[in-house]
């Protein structure tokens, strides 16, 4: 018996002490039919949720990206990168609504600290993860005892970067395979979202509403398209498209924190015309991390590690690698958009939510559902991505069956069935294809 498995006997024998209402949760055969499952009904039994962190502030250092706007940024109450208090406040809504959600579909009772014992949650080592990690605990597991499992802070965790860089010629490799999808021309991003970086390029401008500047502001059209090493076009903070890609994601980190409408986009920017400026920041990511060469090399490990945990849950065997324990129900990973984009295009699946394609804003999620057919069959996966809508976000919107975060089911290009599910052969086998042993690393 290991260490932990001897302290979840204790801490159960404790928890069936308290004075709540925990009993056995039903499972919920309606839920797999209503989802479309041929073999329905079939009961839940494990579910690994690979979150993006929370709202945090820009990572620039303050007055670094000052020169593209014509007036100044406006303040932040927290470092760069930190979780921001509204942050907090949104990952624990979430939190609350996942254990609802899945109280629903039978995983576990809707309240009590028992489901907890039955829960894993690993965070990067980052302040905004770790935090992100309490956040969802505190919503999902209200006074109960669950620790965030993650490296001190600041130490590189090799489970959701690549430690060292990429190896030998794939840097090479990688530039090709983006090259190859642009035509081997910078600008031609620039002509194909050219209305869109216009939009954002104004809205740097003040839209007439900001005062402007003593200094010159450096319009986006004013940064060189093709720069002298175009390898370095994506991987570092170069190129036209890649600097917009930024701007435009820390004016949605603005709205998302609920600032005020003046220091949203210096009073430029609303939801609709984010949901069209957030079209740039989604472009650069999709050639840059979910090309399919690049997406293989940085998801390889973490992709590998929740297959393994999934497989432990499969076998109800300890399995070297597995994030979790083999009685978990759920496993939380809390990384980045990173993290969540690479694996979309390892494994080559899309999503549209909230009015936006491929997006993965603070907070959203992609989740791994692991069903077994009541008949006893072998058991089979279903993919979703989810995420508050902006103005949820914006406005901390309480999130109840009536007001539910966008959400939407993924096809996997190589096991899903017609009804969206994979079997757990197919959905194994898809992975294993998509993976780069050369970046897998054994230990987790």
């Amino acid at each position: 018996m290991t260490k932990r498995a001897a302290m979840r006997l204790v801490f159960l024998s404790f928890v069936c002490l308290l004075p709540v209402n925990e009993g056995v949760a039903a499972q919920s055969a309606e839920v797999a039919s209503a989802k479309g499952q041929v073999n329905a009904p079939a009961e839940l039994k494990f579910v690994v949720i690979l979150s993006r962190h929370g709202v945090r502030p820009p990572l620039t250092k303050p007055g670094a990206i000052d020169q593209f706007s014509a007036a100044p940024w406006p303040k932040w109450d927290v470092p760069p990168g930190y979780l921001t208090a509204h942050g907090y406040e949104l990952m624990k809504m979430f939190g609350a609504w996942d254990r609802a959600r899945l109280a629903r579909q039978g995983l576990f009772a809707g309240e009590g600290c028992n489901a907890a014992v039955y829960a894993t949650i690993v965070a990067d080592s980052d302040q905004r993860t770790r935090e992100t990690g309490k956040a969802l605990a505190e919503g999902m597991f209200p006074g109960c005892p669950i620790k965030v499992h993650a490296r001190a802070v600041g130490t590189p965790d090799p489970l959701f970067r690549i430690a060292g860089g990429l190896h030998g010629a794939d840097s090479a490799l990688a530039s090709a395979a983006i090259e190859g999808r642009i035509g081997g021309d910078p600008r031609a991003l620039t002509e194909a979202y050219q209305s869109q970086m216009a939009a954002l390029d104004r809205v740097l401008a003040g839209c007439g509403h900001a005062s402007a500047s003593t200094t010159r502001r450096t319009s986006l059209f004013d940064i060189p398209d093709a720069p002298g090493d175009r390898a370095e076009y994506f991987t570092r903070y170069r190129g036209r498209l890649v600097v917009a890609s930024t701007l435009a994601e820390n004016l949605l980190l603005e709205y998302t924190n609920g600032m005020s409408d003046a220091d949203t986009g210096w009073g430029c920017v609303d939801g609709a015309t984010l949901r069209t400026l957030m079209q740039v920041d989604t472009a650069a990511w999709n050639y840059a991390f979910r090309t399919p060469t690049v997406a293989r090399m940085y998801a390889s490990n973490l992709l590998d590690h929740i297959e393994l945990s999934m497989e432990q849950s499969v076998t109800g065997k300890p399995v070297a690698g597995a994030l979790s324990e083999p009685d978990d129900r759920l496993l939380i990973i809390v990384g980045h958009d990173t993290n969540i984009v690479t694996i979309a295009g390892a494994l080559g699946i899309d999503w549209i939510i909230d009015g936006r394609v491929d997006d993965t804003p603070p907070g959203g999620a992609l989740l791994f559902e692991l069903w077994r057919p009541a008949d006893g069959g072998r058991p089979f996966v279903r993919l979703e991505y989810t995420a508050q809508t902006l103005e949820q976000m914006r406005q901390l919107q309480p999130l109840t069956p009536a007001n539910p975060p966008a959400s939407a089911q993924i096809f996997v290009p190589g096991c899903s069935r017609k009804d969206m599910s994979c079997s757990w052969d197919g959905f194994s086998a898809a992975v294993h294809a998509s993976i780069d042993p050369a970046y897998v690393n054994p230990q987790p």
